[in-house]
């Protein structure tokens, strides 16, 4: 499936989507979207960006042995991935009403987000949407510790201003191997042989 990491994207936008669509803050309803910071800026739209920015090879799962999908076929392993969303609030102060600053709005955003995740961290049946949906795939979803650094580093390929935002990393995202089951038959007998062991 080499459609997982849209499918990936799409069910974490709708996962945030649905859990704050009700949430007015200030009178404005928030949607959530995957289009970068920047763009959701220069279009002066009002949501939460759901940005992937990272995709990396799973070091645990790497080696996973083939998988025996009929009795003398073996499927190549999935490639795994770990994927990285910088999760950042867009909002514009003079739309928040009075009393209620942006920063209000970012913080209240990001609390309901971080909400979500701590008490819903896997994604499965229902929540998965795309070519996901209907399988038994889960997602991991884990909030990632960044430093100063790391996060700087992000804003400044993203050639905007610094804002607050967090990332989440969602594991394993599985792309299927197109390549045919090979050909393994099974070890049906085995025959032991004996040796003598001279010196």
């Amino acid at each position: 499936m080499y459609q997982a990491l849209f499918a990936t994207s799409e069910t974490i936008r709708q996962y945030i989507e649905s859990r704050i669509s009700g949430l007015s803050i200030g009178g404005t309803t928030y949607l959530a979207m995957l289009n970068t910071p920047e763009e959701l800026r220069a279009n002066s739209r009002e949501a939460v960006s759901v940005w992937l920015y990272r995709v990396v090879r799973d070091p645990d799962r790497l080696n996973d042995s083939p998988e025996r999908v009929g009795w003398n076929q073996l499927q190549t392993p999935p490639l795994p991935l770990r994927l990285h969303y910088l999760i950042t609030p867009i909002t514009e102060s003079s739309s928040n009403g009075p009393g209620l600053g942006s920063s209000e709005a970012e913080q209240t955003l990001l609390g309901r987000i971080l909400q979500l995740f701590h008490a819903h961290p896997i994604l499965r049946g229902t929540d998965l949407q795309g070519v996901f949906a209907g399988t038994d795939t889960e997602l991991h979803v884990r909030l990632e510790p960044m430093s100063l650094e790391e996060i700087t580093r992000v804003w400044e390929a993203l050639e905007g201003s610094y804002q607050l935002s967090m990332s989440y990393e969602v594991s394993v995202v599985n792309i299927e191997s197109d390549l045919q089951p090979e050909v393994s038959v099974p070890v049906a007998v085995a025959l032991p042989e004996y040796g003598i062991i001279v010196s």
